[in-house]
């Protein structure tokens, strides 16, 4: 419970609560003060969780309602790892981008939005990453038709043209 107890003394909103059910330490945090609970993370020496790992997300929207975001971070200094998780809402879900922390935020951030929908505000950059523009829906979110027909794109010759200009992208 230090942690939480510390990340709340740090961001009185966050309503931090620790748990640990894979042996790596994690907490769960509003998702209105991830970006205060991540930066405290990152620039508390006593913590010093200066590099973010990875970003993806856990689709909960059957049993809870919502949609998890997971922040995998790890402290060089330290030698831990942490797991941070926020709710949001499967109606809207909606959650501060973390790019003003880490420009590694950056493509983790746009992935989650192609596959799962969680929107990162104020990202530079939120476009798909993964699939083809013209795609709709978001392929692992539990609600999504495996079998669905999606649009058909008109297929490039790699060959004939092997740098494509990037407006294509």
């Amino acid at each position: 419970m230090a942690l939480a107890d510390a990340i709340l003394r740090a961001v009185p909103g966050a309503a931090a609560t620790e748990y640990s059910s894979t042996g790596v330490p994690s907490v769960e945090v509003a998702s209105s003060s991830i970006i205060e609970v991540l930066r405290f993370l990152r620039d508390d020496p006593a913590h010093a969780y200066t590099a973010l790992i990875d970003i993806t997300a856990i689709d909960h929207t059957a049993d809870e309602g919502a949609f998890h975001v997971v922040y995998v971070l790890r402290s060089p200094k330290h030698r831990a790892k942490l797991i941070v998780k926020a709710r949001v809402p499967a109606a809207d879900p909606r959650v501060p981008s973390a790019t003003v922390l880490w420009k590694a935020a950056d493509w983790a951030e746009r992935e989650v939005w192609d596959m799962f929908g969680v929107r990162f505000d104020g990202h530079p950059n939120l476009r798909r990453i993964l699939m083809y523009e013209p795609f709709e829906g978001h392929p692992l979110r539990k609600s999504y038709a495996y079998d669905r027909r999606q649009p058909l794109v008109e297929e490039r010759d790699p060959i004939a043209d092997p740098w494509p200009s990037r407006d294509r992208f």
